[in-house]
């Protein structure tokens, strides 16, 4: 080492008196430091303990909400409010454990919630609908509804949208307002539903032999009920066709199946019997 780099006697006293300084203060203050570490790992046990709480009473109020034949929709959104309703709790008390003044504190978080309620009233208005809409119980998990333009199975209602599950397995998050402030056509509500089939056939078919092979046709699928009975009838005198109106009831699970196969059938029947089925056609004329 050489001469410069040695260390000089001044510098040596005053590190040694910095050592000596922070000694002095940490026996003085070791208490205070000790008591602040402490409350910090305190409030961190509190949020850890809080969150596992609060993800633990939700889940099991879901168990126990399901096991009383409570609807999904009520249980995921009861089980939501719990969880986050916890989740705050946990905070303000580890806070306050703290020192920071929580009376203070939630004054603050009111006047908060209020600008942010107004910057996000759409929010807002979203968790009150969706709270109407549980509350109303226009549909319930598992109905196929027909709402905001868009149309699908009930997946669950959230705090703010409602989970649909669209025929081809794609999810659509609705808002909740936008569900709420249009018409509603909850399509599975029910246990029976019509299928409507308009058949047109030539001016030069039988009717009456129309309507006979339309009824043994349809009546020959076991999935059609006996009760409503079945309705085929003229409807429409059109242009180029006659229009029969086919209207069979159905479960309603067993709907889409049923309206393909007796669309099929249908037609194979029309035309083994040389029923004429008849469609648009354009004639040019040349002179």
């Amino acid at each position: 080492m050489s001469p410069q780099e040695q260390p000089t006697v001044g510098s040596l006293i005053s590190e040694t008196s910095f050592i000596e300084q922070s000694i002095n203060w940490f026996s003085e203050h070791h208490q205070l430091f000790i008591s602040h570490i402490l409350n910090i790992v305190i409030a961190i046990v509190i949020i850890i303990v809080g969150n596992n709480i609060a993800r633990g009473l939700s889940v099991f109020l879901a168990k126990r909400l399901k096991s009383k034949a409570i609807d999904m929709t009520i249980v995921d959104f009861l089980s939501a409010i719990t969880h986050y309703a916890l989740i705050i709790i946990t905070w303000i008390a580890a806070l306050g454990h703290l020192g920071v003044e929580t009376a203070s504190l939630i004054a603050i978080i009111g006047a908060a919630s209020l600008a942010i309620g107004l910057a996000l009233k759409g929010s807002l208005s979203n968790f009150a609908a969706g709270v109407l809409l549980v509350a109303l119980r226009p549909f319930t998990a598992g109905n196929f509804i027909e709402a905001a333009g868009t149309a699908g199975t009930v997946e669950s209602i959230q705090l703010f949208n409602c989970i649909l599950r669209t025929g081809d397995n794609k999810l659509i998050f609705v808002p909740n307002s936008a569900i709420l402030k249009g018409n509603i056509v909850n399509v599975s509500r029910k246990p029976e539903r019509r299928i409507d089939l308009i058949i047109r056939v030539s001016y030069q078919a039988d009717l009456k032999q129309v309507r006979q092979l339309l009824e043994a046709t349809v009546l020959a699928n076991e999935k059609v009920l006996k009760e409503p009975s079945l309705q085929v009838a003229v409807s429409e005198l059109a242009s180029s066709s006659v229009n029969l109106v086919v209207r069979p009831w159905v479960k309603s699970a067993d709907y889409w199946s049923v309206r393909f196969a007796l669309t099929e059938s249908i037609k194979n029947t029309l035309d083994n019997a040389e029923i004429d089925i008849p469609y648009p056609q354009l004639y040019l004329h040349k002179k």
